[in-house]
């Protein structure tokens, strides 16, 4: 999967998504300013999300309009929309403007309307919502423009990624990635289920990775341990300016300490090598091998009081221990001498 000139695959470094979402608090120069902080913290890309009010669902007052159960509770879903929503005439600016700081921009969008606007900018890639994993026909058409998709499953059973990817494959796009997703705001940490990442990329086949709304950088630490290639986090300039996704965004501190720890994991992890690094070889020297503890005449016999393993590591392997006890030393030997085969007799 390529995203915009960067690569995502089992092999490379994982991407690291900077969610705006509605963190511009309804201010253009707040947001061009996430944007260039964004930068400073490490992210590679930058997320919008293209929608209206009215795009996602209709001014009613009516019986299951009213959010309950989150920490938007009491809140009308068109109002919480209206308040939360990227302006459209912003997005070619904060698009420039990535690319002017040297990041990848793209976004999520929920109707028809924001994926044909999305391409008269030339998107690199879409993500699908969690919310919308749902929507067979937005993915599909989100699919047939052949860009790479991005799909949340946060309120996903298997049956719905299983329909997500089959819409993406009826439209011959291939380029998938599946993102763990817990969608709480904030998402309790022992509901993470980090191994569910790895599970992602076995099961389906794609790429997998992670998108957060827990607090801190634990669960993208292990989702990186456990083969993640994409995390996005929410991001804020800072948190006292309020707004809806307020509380389970990072600052630019915070989510640089992630970015720094998610490459510490990456390099951690490394590879299946089973050869030694000049260090680790330098290492062996304090490893025990079999030395003289009591001076030993020749034709003495070894015995355990005058040969033991030891530290350092500059004698016979131990694995010899028991064979050479009993056997007759071919030379005078002093305490502190190491073993050798030379040091025994035929």
């Amino acid at each position: 999967m390529k995203i915009g000139n960067t690569d995502v695959n089992h092999n490379s470094p994982v991407f690291i998504i900077a969610e705006l979402s509605a963190n511009h608090n309804g201010s253009l120069d707040t947001a061009i300013e996430t944007i260039k902080a964004a930068k400073r913290a490490g992210a590679d890309c930058i997320k919008l999300q293209t929608y209206t009010a009215d795009t996602m669902t209709i001014d009613s007052r009516k019986p299951g309009f009213t959010i309950e159960g989150t920490i938007w509770d009491g809140k009308n879903l068109y109002e919480l929309y209206q308040e939360a929503y990227t302006p459209w005439e912003w997005h070619e600016t904060l698009f420039k403007t990535a690319k002017e700081e040297g990041l990848i921009c793209f976004s999520s969008p929920f109707d028809k309307s924001a994926v044909d606007f999305l391409e008269s900018l030339e998107v690199p890639a879409y993500k699908i919502a969690s919310f919308e994993i749902t929507d067979i026909p937005l993915i599909e058409y989100v699919a047939s423009k052949g860009k790479p998709v991005i799909i949340s499953t946060g309120i996903a059973a298997t049956q719905d990624i299983e329909l997500a990817l089959s819409a993406c494959k009826r439209m011959g796009n291939y380029n998938i990635a599946v993102l763990k997703c817990t969608s709480s705001y904030p998402a309790p940490i022992e509901e993470a289920n980090m191994t569910m990442v790895k599970d992602i990329a076995e099961r389906y086949n794609v790429i997998s990775g992670l998108s957060d709304h827990t607090i801190g950088n634990t669960a993208p630490v292990v989702a990186t341990c456990f083969g993640a290639k994409i995390i996005e986090k929410h991001f804020i300039l800072d948190r006292s300016i309020g707004g809806p996704d307020a509380s389970f965004s990072m600052n630019e501190e915070e989510f640089k300490n992630m970015v720094d720890a998610v490459r510490e994991a990456e390099k951690a992890i490394g590879s299946v090598d089973y050869n030694l690094t000049e260090k680790q070889k330098k290492g062996r020297d304090f490893s025990r091998s079999i030395y003289v503890v009591n001076d030993i005449k020749e034709g003495e016999i070894l015995t355990e009081e005058n040969i033991k393993s030891i530290r350092p590591g500059y004698g016979m392997h131990p694995k010899f221990y028991k064979e050479i006890l009993g056997r007759k030393a071919s030379m005078n030997l002093e305490k502190g001498d190491p073993m050798s085969f030379n040091a025994i007799a035929k």
